[in-house]
């Protein structure tokens, strides 16, 4: 069995004993995350959030009190709808929520934030531009994106000059060098968040062997029997 196989077979193995409202939509695609600074106001880091799946949308929206709560139906699927996006952008409690759920902080001061207008939420995320005391060069961005829905939410985020990190439950805080060349820094941010991300797999994987060693198992006692 190859290792694609595997990692398949976890996620079917996953979502097939955890049939919770969150439980089947941590492990499709993952949230994106990138932050900059805005050249012409190096006192503001811009950070933009794009959803994995439009369903974990209708899900916040949800949790939210946005949406009826009978969109998520009992097996755990989702009743998206093309309207949802907009709903949800529109509210203040979306606003907050992404305030409070991404943070920005420079010398361990933290930055207040601005959400800007979004009208395309689904398909080009929210973006919001923290204002730090002066011109910043290193920030500390935290991302809680879903986590709270589900710990099991990951976000893949970039930055300047290749910089990339995993953000997930436990590991919702990274340095980013905003100015400058990162150097030896960046390569050792990059060799980290590549370990984050086989560390998934190997998770995944882990699962997957198990469930097959199960289910030979069950086979076993079967023919036994």
């Amino acid at each position: 069995m190859t290792v694609l196989a595997l990692v398949l077979l976890a996620v079917t193995a996953t979502v097939t004993a955890h049939p919770a409202p969150a439980s089947a939509h941590p492990f499709g695609d993952p949230q994106t995350v990138s932050i900059t600074r805005d050249e012409q106001r190096p006192e503001v880091v811009r950070v933009r959030w794009r959803v994995g799946g439009p369903d974990d949308l209708t899900l916040l929206g949800v949790s939210l009190g946005l949406l009826p709560p009978d969109r998520v139906l009992l097996d755990g699927a989702v009743d998206y709808r093309t309207t949802d996006p907009a709903v949800i952008a529109s509210s203040e409690l979306f606003s907050a929520y992404l305030l409070r759920q991404i943070t920005v902080a420079d010398g361990g001061r933290r930055c207040p934030g601005a959400v800007a207008e979004s009208n395309a939420l689904a398909r080009a995320g929210a973006t919001v531009d923290y204002t730090c005391p002066g011109p910043v060069d290193t920030a500390t961005v935290a991302v809680r994106m879903l986590t709270d829905l589900n710990p099991a939410y990951r976000a893949m985020a970039t930055g300047p000059a290749g910089q990339r990190a995993v953000y997930g439950s436990g590991e919702d805080s990274h340095d980013w060098a905003l100015t400058g060349v990162p150097g030896a820094g960046s390569a050792g941010r990059g060799r980290s968040a590549a370990v984050q991300i086989v560390a998934l797999v190997g998770a995944a994987l882990v699962v997957a062997v198990g469930a097959l060693l199960l289910a030979r198992r069950l086979r076993r006692r079967r023919v036994a029997a």
